[in-house]
């Protein structure tokens, strides 16, 4: 049988700037983080390269959100990165997927003929997401997704799109370190205001909503 965290547990330790984290995905054990600073990308004035943007205009693959939500954290969890083992152990895989069961944890995820490519999962309380994790299996397909989810959360009016820990990868899209004193503040005020995580049906409008944001490397 699975062993999952307590699931009300979990989202507790999340509105209170807590994040769980494995050693490695064979590790049994389970610790929780708070930072003392922490990564942010902005909703409203991201950045990104406009070369991506247009390799992201002109592409054939198709985007869905949560079609396949065990596929992408599984993916996520067993692909093989340059810099070190992933953090996702069997407890996580488990506990998010029930997660996502209930509404709580979302998926988007980059298709070429039917074959999932590349994928991005988090968790969404409030008007807040908290990213988790990204794969790519082609060239900038998590990045891609990145971008779709930034429409997302554009749209539906997001807060706070939580990245973590510093990511290098990630400051081409404006992301940046707060204090977690500040960090904590932003999020009891994010968690009060509801916005839904829903999938935007066209293409264009997620152009749209990317491109009209006011800062583009």
């Amino acid at each position: 049988m699975s062993k999952i965290i307590e699931l009300n547990k979990l989202i507790e330790f999340y509105k209170n700037a807590y994040f769980p984290m494995a050693d490695s995905k064979y590790s049994e054990d389970i610790k929780f983080y708070k930072p003392k600073l922490r990564f942010i990308i902005p909703i409203l004035n991201f950045h990104y390269p406009k070369k991506l943007f247009n390799d992201f205009k002109k592409t054939k693959y198709i985007f869905k959100v949560d079609h396949n939500f065990p596929k992408v954290i599984e993916l996520c969890k067993e692909i093989k990165r340059k810099e070190k083992d992933t953090w996702i152990n069997n407890t996580i895989l488990d506990t998010f997927i029930e997660l996502h069961k209930r509404g709580i944890t979302h998926s988007v995820e980059c298709y070429e003929d039917e074959k999932l490519i590349g994928g991005l999962y988090g968790l969404h309380l409030g008007s807040c997401f908290f990213g988790e994790s990204m794969f790519s299996l082609k060239t900038n397909t998590s990045k891609f997704c990145l971008l779709y989810l930034l429409a997302i959360l554009k749209k539906f009016d997001f807060s706070i799109l939580d990245s973590q820990f510093f990511n290098p990868h990630l400051l081409q899209f404006g992301a940046y370190e707060i204090d977690n004193v500040l960090y904590e503040k932003k999020l009891r005020e994010s968690l009060v205001k509801r916005s839904i995580f829903q999938n935007i049906e066209s293409f264009q409008e997620v152009l749209s909503l990317i491109q009209s944001t006011n800062q583009r490397s």
